[in-house]
């Protein structure tokens, strides 16, 4: 089934190679005597091969999100409390480098980092100024992350979550809705109005539907991966899978910092 994830479904994404697992094309008949000769060979690695392989997916997001974590960093320790606009600008241009990285055809390592550099920039500079408000929120948000995408990878790979069509078609219309929902917020609190959607018990139901709408980003991506995989994608695909993984996590950890403020208040 083709990935429903928009980072993954690109033309040309986590797809084979000329030549991959196959024998010479239509052209080039393998004789009986080379299938034999093919059968008998001891398996080729996928890393030899030139293959993604779970390894370097892991490696990949590992590094991607390691940068996630430098850039915030640097953010944190060497900008001000009040820093909305710095953090409004990273965000602006992290969208802008996303958005390159979805619609290229062939994945750009350094341009994932620049990405994970960005975003982690932007993220340093907004949990700052939350913590100031709510001192500790940054760790409760970290911790939540990493909570979910540990009980979502449990829950995919024990079977209990499976990445289906209709599946993937209600979640995607709920995503949809729910994008929608916070422009159209966002507009009106631009003209002094707003939909309450930060604040009360109907910001704690959005809040819980953004997470949960993570959550539903990660299985997709765990669906990718392993598809992408057995279907021979190049080793260099396992930079499109960190950059569709980061974007989820990233998803998840800003809805629960906003679900969090919600539920504090004004403590």
């Amino acid at each position: 089934m083709r990935s429903s994830n928009p980072v993954f479904s690109r033309e040309g994404s986590f797809g084979r190679d000329a030549g991959y697992a196959g024998f010479g094309g239509a052209d080039r008949p393998v004789s009986a005597e080379r299938l034999e000769e093919m059968y008998r060979a001891p398996a080729a690695d996928a890393r030899a091969t030139g293959r993604m392989t779970m390894d370097g997916v892991v490696a990949s997001t590992a590094l991607t999100l390691l940068t996630v974590v430098a850039a915030g960093a640097v953010a944190w320790f060497a900008l001000p409390d009040a820093s909305f606009p710095v953090a409004g600008l990273a965000a602006l241009a992290a969208l802008l480098v996303g958005l390159v990285i979805s619609f290229r055809r062939s994945v750009n390592p350094a341009l994932v980092l620049l990405y994970a550099g960005l975003e982690g920039f932007f993220l340093g500079a907004l949990t700052k100024v939350f913590n100031g408000i709510w001192p500790g929120i940054a760790i409760q948000a970290v911790l939540g992350t990493a909570a979910v995408f540990a009980g979502m990878l449990i829950a995919y790979r024990s079977g209990r979550i499976r990445v289906t069509e209709r599946y993937t078609r209600i979640g995607l219309a709920i995503a949809v809705g729910f994008v929608l929902l916070l422009v159209v917020n966002l507009v009106a609190s631009l003209f002094g109005a707003s939909a309450g959607l930060d604040s009360g018990p109907l910001g704690i139901v959005v809040g819980l539907v953004g997470v949960g709408l993570g959550a539903f980003f990660l299985s997709l991506d765990f669906a990718a991966v392993e598809q992408a995989i057995r279907g021979g994608a190049p080793r260099r695909e396992s930079w499109r899978a960190a950059f569709g993984l980061t974007l989820s996590l990233v998803w998840i950890y800003l809805e629960l910092l906003r679900l969090i403020a919600v539920l504090r208040g004004d403590d």
